[in-house]
């Protein structure tokens, strides 16, 4: 199984397009930043039958040091999350 990378994945979508390599890299670019923008104003991002990019708040709880055993309390933070649509769970199956 090989990982696909960014460069990789606008090589593919150039090549399915026949769009310039730029002009796809600008759009995937733009892609990211309107993503992130979006979420971190709390909003939600649907793809229908891709997925939806959300925030999710996790609680403060404490936790273990694996070298020192020693307990450690992690703090409350917010984390992106992305949760996949039914399109994309059938097509991995």
């Amino acid at each position: 199984m090989a990982n696909v990378n960014k460069d990789a994945l606008v090589d593919a979508i150039a090549a399915k397009t026949d769009l310039a390599k730029k002009a796809v890299e600008s759009v995937i670019e733009a892609l990211e930043e309107k993503i992130t923008t979006e979420i971190r104003q709390g909003n939600k991002v649907t793809l229908t039958g891709f997925g939806t990019f959300r925030v999710s708040n996790r609680a403060a709880r404490e936790g273990i040091n694996p070298q020192t055993k020693a307990k450690i309390q992690i703090p409350a933070m917010t984390v992106p999350k992305f949760t996949a649509g039914k399109a994309l769970k059938e097509a991995v199956k």
